[in-house]
């Protein structure tokens, strides 16, 4: 696998780059590209969900947007250290039936030496909205810089 900067130990100016290029990447819901941001043997937590391998981590991906669907995402980071990263997300969905959803969650990172990711948990809760209160609306169309999220 290609190697994939910025490299650890991190800066607040790479670890910023980290955390868009993981928003732009997941908001492509191409499980196949996203899969290339992790190592082989990647180890996730999401929700109670627990994977091991890039295999593993496409076919969840592949399962989670044909159920999420017009999903849309929005990370900042939230602190850094060495080779981690911690980040705070939401994300809006649809589900099939029409209910609007936001998802409200926390990631810890943990890199590898060629920027792969090794380790990833996610803590996610969800919140039913309805359509008039969504805020988040396809990828970010300026930088990315857009400050922090609200907090409800």
């Amino acid at each position: 696998m290609a190697p994939r900067p910025p490299f650890p130990p991190f800066d607040e100016e790479a670890a910023l780059r980290k955390v868009q290029a993981a928003e732009d990447a997941w908001n492509t819901r191409d499980p196949e590209r996203v899969a290339l941001a992790y190592t082989e043997d990647s180890v996730w937590r999401n929700r109670d969900r627990f994977l091991t391998g890039r295999d593993a981590i496409v076919s969840f991906l592949r399962d989670k947007w044909d159920r999420e669907l017009d999903y849309a995402l929005r990370k900042n980071l939230w602190d850094f250290h060495g080779d981690r990263i911690a980040v705070r997300f939401q994300y809006e969905f649809r589900d099939a039936g029409g209910q609007w959803w936001r998802a409200y969650g926390n990631e810890l990172w943990e890199f590898a030496e060629d920027g792969l990711m090794r380790r990833r948990e996610a803590s996610i809760n969800d919140l039913r909205i309805t359509e008039a209160e969504r805020r988040i609306f396809g990828p970010r169309t300026d930088t990315g810089r857009e400050g922090p999220l609200p907090v409800r």
